[in-house]
Parts: structure tokens; C-alpha cells; sequence
């Protein structure tokens, strides 16, 4: 699809409120859909400005639901901000039926696509094959760091130390007699020179080390919540085996995490060697012993190679960060038609960050195929709602000065264009952090709307590929998941290139229509899951690994 860019979008027939596309100036006027609107102020594009006049308490609707409430008089064509606006949303309960009919894709064309992928025992498949290093508790992180310092550079996985030669230059002027000014002007060029080691183990992606802050300390459900998170990551698809390091006494103790494994994998075969620093004695007992014992588990991970596989096998994580006012209705829209094409064609995929659901609570609870669901669903969000309160916070409190200031001025606004990314699909089942995806479909699961402990709450739950949309630009990565970036914004994807995988700004741009740019997308997913093309979060080493506590993280 392609066609002149309009200056301004409805995006639902029951709204009030209209997004300006690109900067409005006052008494401008702009026309959409027969209807002519005049700016009563300068609207800068992302943000919205008001439909018709709206008197204090008026609502504002935009998605057709609820996102606010007028603060004072507002005339028409008047740009709504923090203080003219008060966040509101509508009240949610439990519907007497099921709403599950939706806009099924045709996957004619996608039915017999594979992606070559790692088959593991319990019927996954991966798309990467990493060996982990775990510390139980904080405590082994240390520990960890040496083996980290061991084992990368020599086998092949240390990245190239691309700033090291600019920081040698800079210090060779300072010592040639340059001074600040100097070296304030100097230009940074990249050393061609600078390549990748050869891995010792080619069919290992990397050796990755999970450290942390938790295992001890705290309450024991930190521990319990901690051990089944790492089970997560030790039984996920795109893992092959695990070093574990545990100093003995903690709270996190590894029967703990045994049980949580047998949980996630009940016949769970994997390489998994599990070091007690209290029991062993030495450090260098403790590392040698490691060194040992992951050396061979890499000789045994080298030996699966890839295979082909149906796409069913994937498990997409949806995942916003650092969005903005076109992130609901480019790039959020756009991975939400990709992820109705996986529903349909078996897969599954998970939507999370449960403060970003606020607002649309009556939509996402009424899509659950069964009433217990939709009741785990109310409850989790009511109970974290209530909780943030007991704080001195609340939803209404999630969007940041980075949302704000592009035009997300309510949590209501945030959410209602964050939910576009799970499509319109049925809701298979609601998972509770950190439980486990054992069902094809759309998964709801509770997690903060961090996008860090988000991300790495996904992964835990069996995400193989994470599709991450950005407005204002994050490098946010995992360590054994490739977290593929989207730009609502065509500005931004050529403003940030080294971190951006996918321009979704097209849609807004008048380019390409959201089921164009969802089919684009898949496409994408499959090259990255087959080894074809590397995300650029995987490319830049951007191994980020949060666990949430599950106290109130917004």
C-alpha cells in the first residue's frame, strides 16, 4: 500500500480525540475522513488534540475506550497534556460470556515455512544454542566472573574490543602534550582490523552468565520466585546445558531449584552440573572443577546442529520500551498482526507488562477462552493495582517523562496502544512470573512493565524470539534470546541504525498498511530463528538479565 501521508488520524470511530501525524501549527487545518479540524494551538506530531469541545470531567476516549478525563475547559482542536488531562480508566468485571471471535489471517502462504531451528529431547525447539553459568546467590557471582574471564576469550566468544584502539589514541595525544580541548575534538574512527575470534565450538552460540542480585536475603518467596525463574532459562529451547555455582547456605537452595526444573521438564535431560563452594572448598577447586564439567558440556551441545521446523515451534514475546504516540498504531498494531499469524499457524506467543493493560482490563479478561482465566486475570491486575497503591503509587503513575513528552500522557493512553501488540486473538491462558508457556495461543503473563525485568520474564516463560517496538530507542537485549527492534518512527530508525532491526514507521509514513508491515516482520522472525540474520541486541552483546522480585516495579 502506498499513498500521500495524512497529517492526522482517528484511530477509533467512538474517539474524541485525534493524533496529529506530524507538527500542527496553530489555526492550521487539516482534513481526515470528510471532516475538517482546526488547530486551536500548535500540536507537535505524536500527540493528540480534542475532536469537539470538552467541559472539566468530560471523558476522552481514544482506542474506544476510556484513557482520561478533561481537567478544565477544552476547545476543540486543543492539544491534551498532563495539565489539562487526568488519567481515568473504566472499571472491569467479570463478563457472563466468552468474547473469542476474531480476524483469523490467511497463513495460506506460511503453512509449510520452516525455520531451521536446535530440536531439544522434551519436543522445543530453539532457535539459538547457548550454554549457561548460574550463580544460586549473589554471592557466586565472583565466582562466576572467573569463569567468565576463562572461559569467553578463549574458546572464541569474546567480542571485539572495537573502542579500545580510540581510547589507545586518546591516550597517545595526551602523552604527545594534547590537552583536554584537544582530545575533546578528536573524531573516532573504527578499526577495520577489529574481527570476531574463530569459536572452538561452532555450533555453540555462547557461553552466558546469568549473575544477579538475589538467592538470599529477602523473603523465602524471593527465593522460590528466583529458582523458578532460572528454571526457566536452564529448560528454554534455545539452551543446551547449564553450569551452576552454588555457595551452600543460601536461601535459594538446589533442591529448590530442582523442583522448579521437574515443574518445567518433568523428564529433563540436559547436561546440568551443579558445584556447592562450601562443599567443594577451594577456589580453585570450585573452578577447575567447573572449567572441567562445562568443557565437556560444550563438547555435547557442539554435537546438535540445525534442523528444519514448523513455525508452530516458535514462542514470540511481545515487548514494548521507550514508546511513544505512534507506538500504538504503528509498530504495536504491526506485531500484534504478526502474532495473530502465529495463533493461527499453532504458535505461541506472550504478551506481558500487566501496569500497561490498564484501561483495557474488560477487553483482555472477556477474550479468555475459559472463566478461570479470566478470573486469574482480574485478580492479578486488581491485586498489583492495589499493591502500587499501598506503595503511594498506581498505574496512573507508569508512563515515563520519556512517554510524556511524546505524547503518552496517561497510563490509560500507554496501555490501550501497548495491548495492540497481542492482536485479536483469544487468550489462551494467563501465567503467572515466572511460570512457563505449555499451551499454543496468546499468554498473558504478569510481569512489571519494566522493560528489563519484562524481557527477561518472557524468556523465562519460553520465549524463543522477543519482538521489542521502541518510539524513543533502547538497546535492551537477553543473554540466550534475540530481541528484535521495532521503530514506530521512520526518524528514529534512521537516527539509531545500530540497534533498530525493523522501520515499522512506514505505516505512518502512508508506505505500507499494518498487515504488510506483520507479514514483513514474520519474515524477519524466520531469518533471525534460522541463524540467517542476527539481531542487532545479539550483535552488540546486549545480554540484559533482570529477575523481578515481585514487589511493585512499574
Amino acid at each position: 500500500m502506498t499513498g500521500l501521508k495524512r497529517k492526522v488520524l482517528k484511530v477509533h470511530p467512538q474517539d474524541n480525540v485525534v493524533v496529529a501525524l506530524t507538527d500542527l501549527k496553530k489555526g492550521e487545518s487539516v482534513q481526515e475522513n470528510g471532516r475538517v479540524y482546526t488547530l486551536a494551538e500548535d500540536v507537535p506530531a505524536k500527540h493528540k488534540f480534542t475532536e469537539t469541545i470538552l467541559h472539566p470531567g468530560d471523558a476522552i476516549t481514544m482506542y474506544g475506550v476510556l484513557v482520561g478525563k478533561a481537567k478544565e475547559l477544552l476547545p476543540a482542536g486543543a492539544k491534551i497534556a498532563v495539565g489539562n488531562v487526568q488519567h481515568a480508566s473504566s472499571d472491569f468485571q467479570l463478563a457472563a460470556t466468552r468474547k473469542t471471535a476474531w480476524h483469523i489471517p490467511d497463513i495460506s502462504k506460511w503453512q509449510d515455512r520452516t525455520f531451521m531451528g536446535y530440536h531439544r529431547a522434551d519436543g522445543s525447539v530453539g532457535t539459538g544454542n547457548y550454554w549457561l553459568v548460574i550463580p544460586m546467590v549473589f554471592c557466586e557471582n565472583r565466582n562466576v566472573e572467573v569463569l567468565r574471564e576463562t572461559l569467553v576469550e578463549e574458546l572464541g566468544y569474546g567480542r571485539p574490543k572495537k573502542y579500545a584502539a580510540f581510547a589507545r589514541q586518546l591516550a597517545q595525544q595526551y602523552q604527545q602534550g594534547a590537552d583536554a580541548s584537544a582530545i575533546l575534538e578528536t573524531v573516532y574512527t573504527e578499526d577495520p582490523a577489529q574481527q570476531g575470534q574463530q569459536r572452538l565450538f561452532e555450533n555453540v552460540d555462547g557461553i552466558k552468565f546469568l549473575t544477579h542480585e538475589g538467592g538470599c536475603g529477602g523473603i523465602r518467596q524471593d527465593a522460590q520466585t528466583l529458582c523458578g525463574l532460572l528454571a526457566g532459562y536452564i529448560t528454554h529451547a534455545n539452551v543446551a546445558g547449564a553450569t551452576v555455582l552454588s555457595l551452600g547456605c543460601q536461601n535459594a537452595q538446589i533442591t529448590m531449584l530442582e523442583e522448579e526444573i521437574r515443574k518445567r521438564s518433568p523428564d529433563f535431560s540436559k547436561p546440568l552440573f551443579i558445584l556447592d563452594q562450601q562443599q567443594t572448598g577451594t577456589e580453585q577447586a570450585l573452578i577447575t572443577a567447573a572449567v572441567r564439567q562445562t568443557m565437556a558440556g560444550l563438547i555435547e551441545a557442539n554435537k546438535i546442529t540445525r534442523t528444519p521446523a514448523p513455525l508452530y515451534k516458535l514462542c514470540i514475546g511481545l515487548e514494548c520500551g521507550g514508546s511513544d504516540g505512534f507506538s500504538g498504531i504503528s509498530a504495536n498494531p504491526a506485531i500484534g498482526y504478526t502474532s495473530d499469524l502465529l495463533v493461527a499457524l499453532g504458535g505461541s506467543v506472550i504478551l506481558s507488562e500487566f501496569p500497561e493493560l490498564c484501561g483495557v482490563e474488560q477487553e483482555m479478561s472477556d477474550r479468555c477462552v475459559n472463566t478461570t482465566d479470566a478470573l486469574r486475570f482480574i485478580e492479578l491486575m486488581r491485586t498489583y493495582q492495589r499493591r502500587a497503591e499501598e506503595a503511594g503509587s498506581g498505574f496512573d503513575m507508569n508512563p515515563s517523562p520519556g512517554n510524556i513528552k511524546d505524547g503518552l500522557i496517561t497510563d490509560a493512553i500507554k496501555s490501550a496502544g501497548a495491548a495492540k501488540k497481542g492482536g485479536t486473538s483469544p487468550v489462551a491462558a494467563v501465567l503467572d512470573y515466572p511460570q512457563k508457556v505449555s499451551l499454543p495461543g496468546l499468554n498473558l503473563l504478569c510481569t512489571p512493565g519494566n522493560d528489563v525485568e519484562s524481557t527477561t520474564a518472557e524468556v523465562g516463560a519460553g520465549a524463543t524470539i522477543v519482538l521489542f517496538t521502541t518510539g524513543l530507542g533502547t538497546p535492551t537485549g537477553n543473554p540466550v534470546t534475540p530481541v528484535i527492534k521495532l521503530s514506530s518512527n521512520t526518524k528514529l530508525y534512521q537516527r539509531m541504525p545500530d540497534i533498530i532491526d525493523i522501520n515499522t514507521g512506514t505505516i505512518i509514513d502512508g508506505e505500507e498498511s499494518i498487515p504488510e508491515a506483520g507479514e514483513r516482520i514474520l519474515n524477519y522472525v524466520i531469518d533471525v530463528a534460522s541463524g540467517i540474520t542476527k539481531a542487532r541486541s545479539v550483535i552488540n552483546g546486549q545480554d540484559d538479565f533482570i529477575p523481578w522480585k515481585r514487589g511493585v516495579s512499574l
